[in-house]
């Protein structure tokens, strides 16, 4: 990879808290990089794994941080996972381990909802989960229906702690069944970027992830082929690029520092 292949990026996929925001709370020098990928008529994407919330919720909240966005601008595991059987199980009727939110997304692909005869099945980040949504997804599961979840985290992130996510969902579902998915979609598998890509219509070579956690953000990079840059403003610290597989194309404080960067290897 040659020393400016950063400044040849086309569009930025760009992770959410610890990245840009923090809760409730703007990054040092986002709105900056930002303005500065406008500048030289470069795109991004906010990429996020949480499929438990649709694209309209994240455009909301990124709007009311101080940067207006169009739906567009956001891409989840959950319309990933959407987009993808789409290819290769068109309009195929689906139980749906997920909140309201995910089950409007499949819909809106044209999948239909089915609790008694489905022909797959999908775990996402279910907030609304119940013991009962669990038992009918462990029985189809153990009955041999192609398995999906959307993306492969233990916990999410909040501004008080932790909260057990689809990867923890994972967990109990192979503990009864001793099943794993039969795909995970999410970062840091390779599948959504494919399925993004062809989205944007863009080579993969063209874009690069920008996060702040080694084994998602920066592991997608790796596995996909393509630019990874991780950025210190949120859960990684120097000291742990000592001891992990997962190294970064390039490192930077903040998104400011790589907006310095952008402007200073501008051709």
């Amino acid at each position: 990879m040659t020393q400016d292949a950063l400044a040849q990026v086309r569009c930025f996929l760009l992770d959410m808290d610890g990245t840009f925001n923090l809760g409730n709370r703007l990054l040092d020098g986002s709105l900056r990089f930002i303005e500065t990928l406008r500048s030289q008529e470069k795109d991004f994407i906010f990429l996020t794994n949480n499929s438990s919330r649709n694209r309209q919720h994240y455009t909301d909240k990124i709007t009311r941080l101080g940067l207006p966005i169009s739906e567009e601008k956001v891409f989840t595991s959950g319309e990933a996972t959407a987009l993808y059987l789409n290819t290769i199980h068109p309009q195929a009727h689906l139980y749906v381990v997920g909140t309201p939110d995910l089950e409007v997304e499949f819909q809106s692909h044209g999948f239909t909802l089915e609790q008694d005869d489905p022909h797959l099945v999908v775990l996402g980040f279910d907030t609304t989960l119940t013991y009962q949504k669990l038992w009918m997804l462990c029985d189809f599961v153990r009955g041999g229906l192609p398995y999906i979840a959307t993306h492969p985290d233990f916990n999410c992130p909040t501004e008080t702690g932790y909260m057990p996510d689809t990867g923890a969902m994972i967990a109990f579902v192979k503990a009864s069944t001793g099943r794993e998915p039969d795909l995970v979609v999410g970062k840091p598998n390779r599948l959504i970027v494919d399925v993004l890509a062809q989205k944007l219509h863009l080579p993969v070579e063209s874009l690069a992830m920008v996060g702040d956690r080694l084994y998602t953000d920066i592991a997608l990079g790796q596995n996909a082929g393509m630019i990874s840059v991780l950025v210190l403003s949120g859960e990684t610290q120097p000291g742990d690029l000592k001891e992990t597989p997962y190294q970064p194309t390039y490192v930077f404080d903040h998104l400011g520092a790589l907006a310095d960067w952008l402007v200073e290897h501008e051709k």
